[in-house]
């Protein structure tokens, strides 16, 4: 008897792994894929330079609870991520900054005569509904068309005026010259990479792990008391609401016969090509090789899900699906696509620790007790930003099924 079947071996469902195993509960864990980590999984290549399979996965965040509880299962290599995007047959930087208007007027504006130029070509407006809202009110429209309606369009498929302001507001606007993508306090590299992360942060005798494993097809056989889920919420409850939307991504790979091919770790492409971005990965890893391998980003409208998309309309069908979890007893909803929301990974790790806490708090006072002192979380909103393998074969203790040597 397993006292949690786990469902989704990425970040909400490891951490979840990790931390309930750590108080002497029995877990199952299981994905539907052939590797732990999920999107955030990373392995060598046949040149041997270790890639996201994913699509780059940046680390950074503000919470030093989060990085604090990750450190225990790697160390870093720090990491400042920058990023260009290619405008007018330039390259500039992205967030838009004070070089990023001079090189791309020919200017010679200061910090200051840049707030008065931004001011100059901003469109107010009342309200900030949409994507569009966002940009437009703060830099105008000559610059939103630039940098951020193309972008978004192919991203998401859906022009930044029907786009809810959340997601170009995730986008910054500087009058200095900081040219970093991100200004979190921790920003930082795993410094063996995510999946060996992953490999000690599950490396505990009471977490039992299949993989290639359709979470249906074991539970009429494997008992357990409860279930944590971190999957697409409305195929837990069979799209009886009908589907949520998501936007899907297609990687192509290259790998190049030189040492460096760009000249930063991201190129944006808001207006040419059918790709989004184009990431080099040693700029992440910080691996020495003769060779680099580059990775093409193209949105899809279909395939794995990614990211939820941010509309009125969904998020209504989401809270129709919300009060289903809610009043379903014995499993715990975490993880982007269980609580359909567009969390980075640390906001992710900050709401397993989050519904951790809730599950042992909650558990503790039903015996009489106080719930035991475990690490919080800063995520102020945690709860409102393949075929089956072989069972006996699939099924190992303290280990990974099927992980490539690393």
């Amino acid at each position: 008897m397993f006292d949690f079947l786990i469902v989704g071996a990425g970040f909400a469902g490891s951490v979840l792994a990790e931390r309930l195993a750590s108080t002497g509960r029995k877990i199952l864990l299981v994905d539907k894929r052939n590797h732990i980590g999920g999107n955030a999984y990373d392995h060598h290549d046949e040149a041997g330079l270790l890639v996201h399979k994913y699509g780059p996965h940046i680390f950074h965040t503000n919470s030093g609870e989060v990085f604090d509880y990750l450190s225990r299962f790697t160390a870093w290599r720090p990491y400042q991520h920058r990023v260009l995007a290619s405008v007018d047959g330039q390259l500039v930087p992205i967030p838009i900054n004070l070089d990023t208007i001079n090189q791309l007027y020919g200017l010679r504006l200061t910090s200051f005569e840049l707030e008065e130029f931004f001011a100059s070509v901003a469109e107010p407006r009342d309200e900030i509904r949409t994507s569009e809202d966002v940009v437009v009110s703060k830099v105008g429209r000559a610059l939103y068309e630039k940098f951020f309606r193309g972008y978004t369009r192919k991203q998401w498929g859906i022009d930044p005026s029907e786009l809810d302001a959340s997601v170009t507001a995730r986008v910054p606007t500087r009058t200095n010259r900081d040219d970093r993508y991100f200004t979190d306090s921790y920003q930082a590299m795993p410094l063996h990479g995510y999946t060996r992360m992953f490999e000690r942060m599950l490396d505990h005798p009471n977490i039992t792990i299949m993989l290639q494993c359709d979470y249906r097809d074991i539970e009429p056989v494997i008992p357990y008391r409860e279930m944590v889920y971190t999957g697409p919420i409305d195929e837990f409850f069979d799209c009886r609401f009908g589907r949520l939307p998501y936007r899907s991504l297609e990687f192509t790979f290259e790998t190049v016969d030189q040492a460096v091919a760009q000249p930063a770790a991201v190129i944006n492409y808001p207006n040419d090509y059918a790709y989004t971005r184009v990431t080099e990965f040693k700029y992440l890893t910080g691996q020495e090789h003769p060779k680099t391998s580059l990775v093409y980003e193209h949105p899809r409208a279909e395939g794995d899900p990614y990211y939820p998309i941010p509309r009125p309309e969904n998020a209504e069908r989401y809270k129709q699906y919300k009060a289903l979890a809610d009043a379903t007893p014995g499993v715990h909803f975490a993880g982007r696509l269980a609580t359909y929301k567009y969390y980075n990974m640390d906001q992710v790790v900050a709401q397993a620790l989050a519904v951790f806490d809730r599950i042992i708090g909650a558990r503790q006072l039903s015996l009489g007790g106080t719930a035991e002192p475990q690490l919080g979380t800063t995520l102020e909103d945690v709860a409102p930003t393949a075929e089956l393998a072989d069972p006996a074969a699939a099924v190992r203790t303290n280990g990974v099924h099927g992980q490539a040597s690393r």
